[in-house]
């Protein structure tokens, strides 16, 4: 066991402005953050999923204001943030989807990328934020099909809409830091890079766990298009770790040693193929869980990605807790929680207090 990096006394009172609040990985989040004392503001569309993990956690409640709006609206978002008066802005509001950018890539850029301006832009014409984590994806990199991981200085690229889209983020990000955060009494912004997060809660559609579940639940066989395709996977409260203490390290010490792009993956062993990820949802699962290979023609997407985070751990400190087993195990309890309809934001919580301390 390993002592947690993450100071509640810290959070405790913090005024924090969290774009994305709705989704999977911004409600585990606005969680987490609430439950140490932070005083959350959201800013994000209303949930896209029906359940999800917002509501059936009951999310709304914990915050202190709830801003259902879109990230592409400046004016909106302006207002949003002024009124918070934020000292610490968590930006994750975004259009997460691969296949989804293929067929809708203005929608893609005007969020992942004007959106990100927008905050940007927000933080620059307030005075009170001191620190700043901007959220995009392991996809940033121009993927080579690599056997190790990338570090954060490898070249942004991305061969589809989305990809492409996150990696543009990043430049924005880099750009906006040099252009007006360079000062030493500056806002302290750097970007982060995450693998591909599972967890209990997740209804979004065109994602592997979600599909696998609902496929089970229904006594279905869950499709898969890929299964040699290898991810970096990591339970949602890994990601949400790292973000948590480059936020406090970027509060605390100010931009120079560490307003730059960091990674947070999982262990090497983590980063596995589809076909194993599902077979252990199947072993954990149990009854009739199944899966068969889809015979369509499907888009492009990379077949190899991970990346290398030994910057967070020599840095800031931070590792990977849970391996993939572990993971897998306490989204099957959530999920069958929420089938015996049990109070999910108790259970939430529960997971994250072993997580941190484990």
């Amino acid at each position: 066991m390993q002592k947690s990096i993450i100071q509640s006394s810290f959070w405790k009172g913090k005024k924090i402005f969290l774009t994305g609040h709705t989704g999977f990985k911004g409600g585990w989040l606005s969680l987490w953050l609430s439950s140490m004392g932070a005083r959350v503001t959201g800013y994000a569309l209303a949930p896209n999923t029906n359940p999800s993990f917002f509501k059936v956690c009951s999310i709304e409640e914990m915050l202190e204001k709830s801003h259902l709006a879109d990230i592409r609206d400046l004016q909106q978002l302006q207002a949003a943030m002024q009124e918070a008066q934020p000292e610490i802005v968590i930006h994750m509001a975004a259009q997460p989807l691969v296949r989804y950018s293929y067929n809708h890539p203005v929608e893609t850029y005007a969020t992942n990328v004007m959106g990100t301006v927008h905050v940007l832009e927000c933080i620059r014409l307030l005075n009170t934020v001191k620190s700043a984590v901007m959220v995009t994806s392991d996809k940033c990199y121009e993927n080579k099909e690599w056997v190790w991981g990338y570090r954060e200085n490898e070249p942004m690229g991305g061969h589809d809409p989305y990809s492409n889209s996150k990696g543009c983020a990043e430049l924005v990000t880099s750009a906006y830091r040099s252009s007006y955060f360079s000062q030493d009494n500056s806002v302290a912004i750097a970007s982060a890079r995450a693998g591909n997060v599972i967890g209990g809660g997740d209804w979004s559609e065109d994602r592997l766990i979600p599909d696998a579940i609902k496929a089970f639940e229904n006594h279905q066989a869950l499709i898969i298009r890929n299964p040699l395709a290898t991810r970096p996977w990591q339970h949602v409260l890994e990601p949400l770790s790292g973000y948590l203490t480059l936020a406090q390290a970027l509060y605390e010490e100010g931009a120079k040693a560490y307003a730059s792009g960091w990674n947070f993956g999982p262990k090497e062993e983590d980063v596995r193929s589809v076909q194993s990820l599902v077979e252990l949802l199947i072993k954990q699962w149990g009854t009739d869980a199944r899966w068969e290979l889809e015979n369509n023609a499907q888009p492009y997407e990379a077949q190899a990605l991970q990346l290398d985070c030994s910057k967070a751990r020599q840095s800031l400190g931070w590792f990977p807790r849970w391996s993939l087993e572990q993971a897998i195990e306490k989204i099957t309890d959530w999920q069958k929680a929420f089938q015996s309809q049990k109070n999910m934001q108790d259970l939430s919580l529960q997971q994250i207090h072993q997580y941190t301390s484990y």
